[in-house]
This record gives C-alpha cells, sequence and structure tokens, in this order.
C-alpha cells in the first residue's frame, strides 16, 4: 500500500484480516478482484455506507486507480453512498416482485415509516430504497432488510414486520407464508407417497 494516501478511514484489526482473507484468494497480481469484498468489509465498518474517502483508500490498498473502484461502487446498488438507518428496508421491484404486488409492499412501508423511497426515519431506525432482483422471484414478493430476505409478503405481514422490528422484537426470515423455503405453497403437490429409503 503507498504510503501518499491520507485518509480518515483505515481498517480495524479484524477487518484488516478479513481484507488479506479476500486478497489471498486471487492469484499475484490480481489483488484488484477483491474490490467488491473489500467494499462491502468498509461499507460494514462505517456502519452503512462508503465514501469517496473510503472507495480511495481501497484503491490505494488494492494499487488500483481510484476511478476504478468508483465505477464499481457506484455501478452495484448493495453499496449505499450515504447514511442508512439501523434496518435498511429494500423493496424488489423487479417483473416477478412487481406482478405479485411489490407496488403494494412499497406503499405499506411509506403508510408505516412515514417516508418516500430514499428516506430515512427521523430516528435513524429505518430506510426505504428500491432495488432490483432479490432473487427470490418463486416467492415474490420479496425485501431485503439488511442481509435477510423476508417473501410472500402482503402489505399486512410487511407492517407487522416493520412493527416488530420497530419494538426490537426478533423476526422470522424467508417465507412468511405455510412454505418450506422454495417449495410449493402449503406443501407437496407431487411424489407425495415417496419413500427416500425404499429408493435406496
Amino acid at each position: 500500500m503507498s504510503e501518499t494516501a491520507i485518509t480518515a478511514f483505515s481498517w480495524s484489526e479484524e477487518n484488516e484480516k478479513k481484507a488479506q482473507y479476500h486478497i489471498a484468494k486471487y492469484p499475484e497480481g490480481r489483488q484488484q478482484s477483491a474490490v467488491m469484498p473489500l467494499l462491502d468489509i468498509a461499507q460494514r465498518q462505517n456502519g452503512g455506507h462508503v465514501t469517496i474517502e473510503i472507495m480511495e483508500y481501497i484503491a490505494d490498498y488494492l494499487d488500483m486507480p481510484a476511478i476504478k473502484v468508483q465505477e464499481v461502487a457506484t455501478f452495484y446498488t448493495m453499496y449505499n453512498h450515504k447514511p442508512v438507518g439501523k434496518h435498511h428496508v429494500q423493496v424488489c421491484g423487479t417483473t416477478p416482485c412487481w406482478l405479485r404486488g411489490s407496488d403494494d409492499i412499497m406503499s405499506a412501508c411509506k403508510k408505516r415509516l412515514g417516508i418516500s423511497k430514499g428516506e430515512t426515519t427521523e430516528d435513524g431506525m429505518f430506510t426505504l430504497s428500491e432495488v432490483e432482483c432479490a432473487g427470490a422471484c418463486v416467492n415474490a414478493p420479496a425485501v431485503a432488510i439488511n442481509d435477510d430476505y423476508f417473501e410472500d409478503l402482503t402489505p399486512e405481514t410487511m407492517t407487522a414486520l416493520l412493527d416488530k422490528l420497530a419494538k426490537g422484537e426478533d423476526v422470522k426470515p424467508g417465507p412468511q407464508i405455510d412454505r418450506q423455503t422454495s417449495g410449493p405453497a402449503g406443501g407437496l403437490t407431487t411424489l407425495k407417497d415417496f419413500d427416500a429409503k425404499e429408493a435406496e
């Protein structure tokens, strides 16, 4: 790392080890490939967002042009460029979720939180965003809150979820209906009599 970079940001001892772990995955001279996990580590260390100074720090750390780090950080919506609330509510607006009611989920969030997309509640508890493809299309509509995904939502279950988070209560990620992961809603529809032991 160059000694010319002057910034208030620097890795914590724990995150320095994490950064080195990711860099070690790549061949000599290819350390720049670790830019995405390093941005994620830095974002978490910084309380949920990255700054220009952080991008420059990572660029210097990986010996790459700062503009290359900025290109990555501004392309992917997973990197936030301003502070976010304790609970970052990210409503998927891609076609499968939209067809299954994501507009209603967004409306429920706006009504319950009293904010619009891109805003944070005054108490700093919630930030509301719209994102593209949460990758849970079969269980649409889906919402990511920090690192957890909540699926098969209705305006009512979304509001109840936000109520629990506001009270500091535990919430259960995954489908919010009677469904095992991405299996059929309501249980199996085929192979009901299948016995795995008999098939051995």
